[in-house]
């Protein structure tokens, strides 16, 4: 009998093992509108990280979303996923055109790499009134702090020089970020 208890003790200990190896690592985020609200807040203190790192994850933000925001053949269909309004056309590359979300804010999160450093993400519209960075992770605000799965700052395959997805693309995907499996327990 003792045995068998041993055993089981050891299977059920090697489970939780196993199982807290499997939980995704967060990080302390934040997401702001615009590079005003994240320095203002840097320079009240109230964050972990300076003006100047505001003004270079905004600058690495933006330039992330010109090459990895989705991209859509027409209007209605970029409005579709991203709300009316919210849309841009862009040209493409070899002529033509195609019509991208409009960038909504950024995500900045602190590198767990245990150095200063920090990570940020373009936020979109989405449909459903929430912000998305291009691979699709959801957040609820694009004006909040709180703990996200680093997957979320994975950067996004890029779009630019691709072409646009059409409806019947959109369609098959099940909607814009609806792969999107990181999640934010900030903004609500």
């Amino acid at each position: 009998m003792r045995k068998r208890s041993a055993t089981v003790a050891l299977t059920l200990m090697g489970a939780a093992f196993v199982l807290s190896g499997c939980k995704e690592d967060q990080t302390e985020a934040a997401s702001f509108p615009d590079l005003a609200s994240c320095r203002a807040q840097a320079d009240q203190g109230s964050l972990a990280f300076t003006a100047e790192d505001c003004e270079a994850a905004f600058a690495q933000a933006q330039a992330d979303h010109q090459e990895t925001a989705p991209r859509y053949d027409a209007l209605a269909v970029c409005e579709e996923q991203h709300g009316a309004g919210n849309c841009e056309q862009q040209a493409q590359q070899g002529g033509g055109f195609s019509f991208m979300p409009l960038l909504a804010g950024m995500m900045i999160g602190q590198m767990l790499s245990g150095g200063r450093g920090f990570m940020s993400q373009p936020l979109v519209n989405t449909a459903n009134g929430r912000y998305a960075t291009p691979g699709g992770a959801q957040v609820a605000s694009n004006s909040g702090r709180g703990a996200m799965n680093t997957a979320a700052f994975n950067k996004a395959p890029t779009t630019a020089g691709r072409p646009p997805m059409t409806q019947a693309d959109v369609m098959r995907r099940g909607g814009f970020g609806a792969s999107g499996a990181a999640r934010s327990s900030f903004g609500g």
